[in-house]
């Protein structure tokens, strides 16, 4: 958390680490009865000023300005946000705000607090800040409800119900990340305010904004005489050399960060004077090169610390530094190491020196950005270091390659030995704790010396990102393993680049230019004689083209894809040739040859023990059935196909088999059944994040609720739909959605608007 000198606060807070609440005032125990008992008292639920807290006057009365009620309790903005680089004081103030709102009697019903942890390596979602939330508010944890939505609407009544009994509550929301984060955590009720920090502006909350920038030279020079004082009531050395003073928060930039290490620098020698402190950083400054504000001071400040350090922990913390991702876990620190062990003794000085400090979970570590910045020019001073990087980072790239290998054989079901993982949940496990690192990792394929294991890294996270969903981070990867395919020579690897950009790009609704990215796979793949990968390519091409809505291409494609495979013996991709082509032909509408199609890839996923795609194949099937008549056939398959996507723990898939299931009931005239069904796949896909199957339930939903008279929700429905397709910009189902709107009875000249997530 920032403070303005760059410390962290130690008061009550609710915090994720490690599954648990911490912060004795917001986790008090309540009586309960029903959802929530008596009104607990939340009066002391803010963490408590810095005692040493000085230097944003200015700042503080604009923010009080801003949280101040307008005449006769109006609330001209609901949402106030703070924000400003890491360190530099946003969640201080916001702190020392809410405490003098309290103060001033504007909240009597009292002030929240949660962390975000938006800049951790896995942030805090919006079920656990809401559930957090509903815990300090009083609600027993056994009637949180399980959803997103229920829970953010019991959260909204039991604030409405606080606003009439106790008045206006302030809930601060620390280290926020993104705005999904937020807007769950919104009131709704107009008495209650909500003050954000984060280091983004995040402008679609419509908040009212107030930028935290660094320190005046006259304010960082109270902040040094403010710390040293607070260590000790009689220190007069700031005030005694004030030329001194100023020099040294020059030096450090006027920087909080800086002149926190500064000021612990004199402290823990109360006999040196600030004229000595500034001789030795004057000293020892250098400018840190990827830094272009001329924050030398930092630099300086940073030696100093990196002096005190022995061989061993010098050579850790310069490691650290090339470790990839904002944290590191305790296996990548090994690796990194090459000691065979975490080297826990060095790390533990790095700690104790505030060089490094713990990360989101147990097992992680982090390293401020400056910090880690100092420690990276070190590195590239000096050649012998240089080459020991190098060598570090090798080691930790094969030994990711390699485990993201054994992953891979898991999470897509590959037959053999699958060494290093008990099951596809192990697998996964370790592929979302080391994500970041992974990523970040197969990006050093753009460095030569990497590029090998960089791209053997990448490919082998091609299920699992394809499986999240990470499409933005696969996009990365891929076209930078395409590109060191490119400088190896390697034509496979590249084809194969290629390809899972391709999916990146399908996933993401760039349809165009996934089909360009398969079609050059296809061209390599091809001149390369390799029929097995070309018929492979020619499927995924053959599935971008269905998106694209050029059916007959992609059913050409699909047929083309077969005889390639069939002639090399591969029984599963030949399975997926007939799914694809049975989808193809149901969006054609010849849905009595998809029916033969489906029916033929199911049984050939089940020839090879392929569960997961023998159920897509099975749901598929179920849509043809649906519209050749054969109803109940139709909701047998949806739901066998989501029992086994439930088991594997495919939510995305999940979501679907209901969306598919509650068509069929609506086929059926089982409209309340439908409605419950399509309202289920619309919260799951908005909870695993894939915005077009959201925008597909909620159509659906939509049609269902037309059906059945409810004229007002089908609107809304649809106008989600319609929001979401324009988000992906997907013209074609924008389009339809607008046919849909006609039909429920919305007018052209009606304002669209923004439905409200379901």
């Amino acid at each position: 958390m920032d403070r303005v000198s760059g410390d962290t606060h130690n008061g009550d807070r609710i915090d994720f680490r490690n599954g648990t609440f911490r912060g004795e005032a917001i986790g008090k125990k309540v009586e309960h009865h029903h959802h929530y008992g008596p009104m607990p008292h939340v009066e002391d639920a803010l963490p408590p000023v810095a005692a040493e807290f000085t230097g944003r006057a200015e700042e503080l009365d604009a923010l009080l300005a801003a949280l101040a009620p307008g005449p006769g309790g109006h609330v001209p903005v609901p949402v106030t946000a703070v924000a400003g680089l890491g360190g530099v004081g946003k969640t201080a103030l916001a702190v020392r705000a809410a405490h003098t709102a309290r103060e001033r009697g504007w909240f009597p019903g009292g002030a929240l607090f949660v962390d975000c942890h938006g800049y951790d390596e896995t942030p805090a979602g919006a079920e656990q800040l809401v559930e957090a939330l509903l815990r300090a508010l009083g609600v027993a944890a056994a009637h949180v409800p399980t959803t997103l939505d229920e829970r953010a609407g019991l959260y909204r009544s039991v604030l409405a119900e606080r606003a009439r009994t106790s008045g206006a509550v302030l809930i601060v929301v620390d280290n926020a990340s993104h705005p999904g984060q937020v807007r769950p955590l919104l009131p709704g009720h107009g008495a209650h305010r909500v003050l954000v920090t984060s280091r983004d502006t995040m402008p679609q909350l419509g908040a009212h904004l107030l930028r935290l920038d660094i320190l005046r030279p006259e304010v960082a020079r109270d902040v040094l005489d403010v710390a040293l004082r607070t260590a000790a009531p009689a220190d007069p050395r700031v005030l005694d050399a004030p030329e001194a003073t100023g020099n040294l928060c020059a030096l450090c930039g006027y920087l909080p960060l800086a002149l926190q290490i500064a000021a612990a620098l004199l402290i823990a020698d109360p006999g040196k004077p600030v004229t000595e402190l500034v001789a030795e950083l004057a000293d020892s400054a250098t400018v840190i090169d990827h830094l272009d504000d001329g924050e030398r001071g930092v630099r300086a400040a940073f030696d100093l610390s990196y002096r005190r350090l022995g061989p061993g922990p010098s050579r850790l913390f310069r490691l650290l530094a090339l470790a990839p991702g904002p944290e590191t876990s305790d296996e990548a620190i090994t690796m990194l190491y090459g000691a065979g062990a975490l080297p826990r003794p060095e790390l533990n000085v790095l700690v104790r020196a505030h060089l490094v400090g713990p990360g989101s979970v147990r097992g992680y570590w982090t390293m401020h950005d400056l910090v880690r910045a100092y420690a990276l020019d070190r590195v590239t001073r000096e050649e012998s270091l240089r080459a020991e990087g190098t060598q570090a980072r090798a080691r930790l790239l094969a030994h990711y390659r390699r485990r993201a290998e054994e992953a891979d054989r898991h999470v897509q079901s590959r037959p053999g030995p699958s060494p290093g993982f008990s099951d596809r949940r192990d697998a996964l496990s370790w592929l979302d704790h080391e994500r970041t690192g992974l990523v970040s990792a197969a990006l050093w394929a753009s460095d030569p010396v990497h590029a090998r294991d960089g791209l053997g890294l990448a490919l082998s996270l091609y299920g699992y990102l394809s499986w999240r969903r990470y499409v933005d981070d696969a996009v990365s990867v891929y076209r930078c393993a395409a590109e060191a395919a490119r400088v190896l020579g390697d034509d496979l690897g590249a084809g194969r680049a290629w390809n899972a950009l391709g999916l990146a790009l399908r996933y993401s609704r760039r349809i165009e230019e996934a089909v360009a990215a398969h079609t050059r796979a296809r061209g390599i793949h091809a001149s390369r004689g390799d029929r097995l990968e070309e018929g492979k390519t020619w499927d995924m091409l053959g599935v971008s083209l269905t998106e694209a809505r050029r059916f007959d291409e992609s059913i050409e494609a699909h047929e083309r894809a077969r005889e390639l495979v069939h002639a090399a013996g591969d029984r599963q991709l030949e399975a997926s040739t007939w799914n694809n082509v049975g989808r193809a032909l149901f969006k054609l509408g010849r849905c009595d040859e998809s029916v033969v199609a489906l029916t033929r890839a199911r049984e050939r996923f089940h020839a090879v023990g392929d569960r997961l795609h023998e159920a897509t194949a099975t749901n598929n099937l179920g849509r043809s059935f649906r519209e050749t008549g054969r109803l109940e056939e139709a909701l047998a398959a949806h739901t066998t196909a989501r029992a086994v996507f439930q088991e594997l723990g495919a939510r995305e898939r999940t979501a679907t088999a209901w969306n598919d299931f509650g068509v069929a009931l609506s086929a059926l005239g089982r409209l309340d059944e439908a409605v419950d069904a399509h309202l289920l796949a619309v919260r799951e896909q908005q909870e695993v994040g894939h915005r077009h199957g959201q925008a597909i339930a909620a159509n659906d939903l939509g049609v269902a609720l037309r059906r059945a008279g409810r004229l007002d929700e089908a609107v809304a429905a649809h106008l989600q739909a319609l929001r979401l397709y324009r988000e992906v910009a997907d013209r074609y189902g924008e389009d339809e959605t607008l046919k849909l709107l006609s039909a429920a009875g919305h007018r052209e000249e009606e304002p669209l608007g923004e439905a409200g997530s379901r």
